[in-house]
């Protein structure tokens, strides 16, 4: 397997993605297994091709990410943002494309913490007068 030319990190939620992007056909590779057979949800799978059919790249690389953490949804978004910041290294040009698409953004969106006498964050327990 030949090195790969670029290698970037996305994060979303709990999940980190290692995306490591090689010239070939647009095989994408995620822990190992095959890209269709680990997102089984179209939607998830539309989300993470979205800064590739944008550059019109989908089968101008190989894409083989490591994802740890979270779940389906935080992954897609971690590899989603891990492969738009590999092609912004490799077409600083397409930096506009992938800025108006909002793709360069880092979504910093994650679960607030559970306070001390709530059941969760915000949800407190039911109040009784009597």
């Amino acid at each position: 397997m030949s090195s790969p030319i670029t290698q970037t990190t996305g994060r979303r939620k709990e999940a980190v993605a290692r995306v490591r992007l090689r010239p070939g056909t647009g095989t994408i590779t995620i822990n190992s297994r095959a890209f269709d057979n680990y997102f089984t949800s179209p939607t998830h799978r539309m989300m993470v091709m979205e800064p590739l059919r944008l550059l019109d790249a989908q089968q101008t690389y190989d894409i083989d990410a490591t994802i740890e953490g979270g779940g389906m949804a935080g992954q897609a978004g971690a590899l989603r943002l891990g492969i738009s910041r590999s092609l912004l290294e490799l077409a600083e040009e397409s930096r506009g494309t992938l800025k108006k698409a909002g793709l360069l953004t880092r979504d910093a969106r994650k679960k607030e913490s559970k306070k001390y006498g709530l059941k969760k964050a915000r949800k407190a327990p039911q109040y009784s007068k009597r």
